[in-house]
C-alpha cells in the first residue's frame, strides 16, 4: 500500500462532518491528497452552514449513503452485531482500542485504521459495498462521491458476484 496512507487518512477527514476543525485543515486536505480536490474545493468554495446541511442531507437521513460498512453486508440484523466485533478485533490485533462515538465500522475510522497500520482487509473485504456507495453518491449528485472514487481506485476490483 505505498503511499496511500495520506490519501486514505486525508479521505476520513473529508467523509466526518465538517466541523470548524475541518473548515482549517482543508487547505493542508487539499494539498495532501490532490486525488480529494474536486471535493475539497467544494468545500472551500461552499459556506460552512451548507456544508453541514449537506453532509446531513447525504450521510445521516438516507441508509441508501451509509458510511457504516456492515450495514451493507448485514443491514439492521443480528448477524450485525458479530460484524462490529469483528472490526473491535482486527483494531486490537494492530494494538488499538476503538474508543470513537461512532460505531468501529465507520468508514472514516477504517480508513484511518488503514492509513495507520496499511492493514487493507476490511476495506477489500467491503470492497463491493464501497463501489456501491460510490454509486448511489454519484448518483446523488454529491462531491462525496469523489472521495470515494479516490479510494476505490486504490483497491482491487470486487470478486465477481460479490455482495455488497
Amino acid at each position: 500500500m505505498p503511499g496511500f496512507e495520506v490519501l486514505y487518512q486525508a479521505a476520513a477527514l473529508c467523509l466526518t462532518y465538517p466541523d470548524d476543525d475541518f473548515r482549517a485543515r482543508l487547505p493542508l486536505l487539499r494539498e495532501a491528497a490532490p486525488q480529494l480536490r474536486g471535493f475539497t474545493d467544494h468545500a472551500s468554495a461552499t459556506e460552512q452552514g451548507a456544508l453541514q446541511a449537506h453532509y446531513v442531507e447525504v450521510f445521516d437521513f438516507r441508509n441508501r449513503h451509509s458510511l457504516y460498512l456492515s450495514w451493507w453486508t448485514d443491514g439492521d440484523t443480528r448477524n450485525r452485531g458479530m460484524s462490529l466485533v469483528r472490526f473491535k478485533e482486527l483494531y486490537r490485533a494492530h494494538g488499538l482500542e476503538f474508543t470513537g462515538e461512532e460505531l468501529p465500522d465507520f468508514l472514516p475510522a477504517v480508513l484511518e485504521f488503514v492509513s495507520r497500520t496499511g492493514n487493507m482487509e476490511m476495506l477489500t473485504e467491503h470492497r463491493a459495498a464501497l463501489d456501491q456507495l460510490r454509486s448511489r453518491l454519484t448518483a446523488f449528485g454529491t462531491p462525496y462521491a469523489c472521495v470515494l472514487d479516490a479510494v476505490c481506485a486504490t483497491l482491487p476490483p470486487a470478486p465477481t458476484g460479490a455482495r455488497p
